[in-house]
């Protein structure tokens, strides 16, 4: 493919809870992207044909990012006394 790329890279402060977030929001991937984790850092490679669904597919993973990481905060408080 030859078409538009960008790479989103977000920290989450340790390599578990980084692995933790690649491994929520994965499933996710279309063709066009890949994931990995480097150190305490989540990498994601999208690559499509146009801008456009280029914007969209970004638009769509920050959106899954965030909420993977949410999640992750959430499983480790404790509503418990």
């Amino acid at each position: 493919m030859t078409g538009k790329r960008a790479e989103i890279r977000t920290t989450h402060g340790s390599p578990a809870r980084a692995a933790t977030i690649a491994a929520a929001v994965s499933p996710d991937n279309t063709d066009e992207m890949t994931t990995r984790v480097e150190d305490d850092a989540v990498v994601t490679a999208v690559e499509r044909d146009s801008t456009g669904g280029l914007q969209s597919t970004v638009d769509d993973y920050v959106v899954n990012i965030r909420v993977a990481a949410q999640l992750a905060d959430q499983s480790t408080r404790s509503n418990h006394e």
